[in-house]
């Protein structure tokens, strides 16, 4: 396979990232538990997660390429490395702020990097979209596998137990892997520059690119869907503990189970959107979340568990099955949308859209995040999946209003 190395690299770069930033909700149940911090202050987590990935991705989005996208993804694989070594001996919550900060910023210089060196290994469109939609469903088999991990070193005998940190010897021997495998990667990064630019003038051209009006409806269309997704996924442990009444390991497996439902569902979106148009299929998708959301919420309130340490998948109420099923419909959104946008710009502009991208993405997790939280916490977990609803139609509608615009541009330009 061509530049079969680096592809791997990316893919395995993604995958520990994956770990690193989708364990915010099992981290959250646990400050709760291990240090007695509510759940409004433990949604702060997500913040010190998705804050700095924006402000990251803003700030270097547009010249990266000037210092090097290799060379970017090495310094963030790097910080990480160091920060997990540390998090065992982690005592206090200000070290997990700490290490939320670390991996927000590392995950900025990651993604943004890894966007803009998507084009540099592609032909083409259709290329350009299976490697996108391959790339985030990597993505998702490190969410679901990392879940299970965690869940292998929850007590659920002691609450107290702090045994669960030991796992960040682990990522962090993992990010050490992944570091050593890029730097032995070759790749190609001319493309992605060009000469005689000044940083000034790459930062005003990404900023160019917010007035557009097709971007302004794909990045609220991205702001909206990461708004859900980052809201079940890091509220789904609580959920289940609290809602579902299962105990701590199945909460945390339950996160898993959502992952990869949604790792199969960007393998096979890659499939049907072969021979569907992609709003025909999306539309379908955000109706189907609803319609979970719509039949499971009532369901939920019925449970009664007489003893939770008692509950296993095999004996557990049809009900907890259903929730994490949404994964399969959440999938194709974000990997679509994107792969569309970046494809349809030329290669040296990959980069500032894909801080774009971040920078939006990270804001969109943290709003959803934070007021599901509240929300939770002045109602319960019923109320907040609840409003689940709200951006799911804000973005049926962005996105039909994206496809006319997208289309109108396609006839213009031809």
């Amino acid at each position: 396979m061509k530049n079969a190395t680096i592809k791997l690299s990316l893919f395995f770069n993604y995958f520990v990232f994956a770990i690193l930033l989708n364990c915010v909700g099992v981290v959250m149940l646990q400050m709760q538990l291990n240090f007695g911090v509510s759940k409004s202050g433990a949604s702060v987590l997500e913040g010190f997660k998705d804050l700095p990935i924006a402000i990251a991705a803003f700030i270097f989005a547009s010249f990266l390429p000037k210092i090097g996208l290799k060379k970017s993804m090495l310094i963030a694989l790097s910080l990480v490395t160091i920060i997990s070594s540390i998090m065992p001996f982690a005592d206090a919550f200000w070290y997990f702020k700490l290490l939320f900060f670390v991996i927000g910023v590392s995950f900025a210089l990651i993604k943004v990097s890894i966007f803009s060196t998507i084009g540099l290994l592609t032909d083409n469109e259709k290329e350009h979209g299976s490697f996108m939609n391959f790339l985030e469903a990597i993505f998702m088999s490190g969410v679901m596998l990392g879940g299970f991990v965690f869940s292998y070193f929850v007590n659920d005998a002691n609450s107290k137990s702090r045994e669960w940190l030991h796992i960040y010897w682990l990522i962090s021997g993992l990010s050490l892997l992944a570091f050593l495998l890029l730097l032995f990667s070759k790749l190609d990064e001319s493309e992605a520059k060009i000469e005689n630019t000044s940083i000034e003038k790459d930062f005003k051209e990404m900023i160019g690119l917010i007035v557009k009006s097709l971007i302004i409806v794909f990045i609220l269309s991205i702001f909206f869907y990461v708004m859900i997704e980052q809201s079940f996924s890091t509220w789904m442990p609580t959920f289940y503990k609290e809602i579902l009444h299962s105990p701590t390991s199945v909460a945390v497996q339950a996160g898993s189970i959502l992952a990869g439902a949604t790792f199969l569902g960007r393998l096979l979106s890659g499939f049907v959107l072969l021979r569907i148009k992609w709003i025909y299929f999306l539309s379908f998708c955000l109706l189907a979340v609803a319609s979970i959301v719509i039949i499971v919420m009532p369901l939920a309130k019925n449970i009664v568990i007489e003893n939770d340490q008692q509950m296993t998948w095999l004996n557990a109420p049809f009900v907890l099955y259903l929730l994490p099923i949404m994964g399969l419909f959440l999938a194709p959104i974000y990997p679509t949308l994107n792969s569309t946008i970046l494809s349809s710009l030329p290669k040296y502009m990959h980069s500032s859209m894909a801080g774009l991208i971040v920078v939006f993405s990270a804001l969109g997790g943290t709003t959803g995040s934070i007021i599901t939280g509240h929300v939770f916490e002045s109602f319960d977990g019923t109320t907040a999946f609840y409003f689940s609803l709200i951006p799911i139609i804000f973005i049926f509608i962005l996105i039909w209003i994206l496809y006319k615009m997208n289309k109108k541009n396609a006839i213009t330009q031809a």
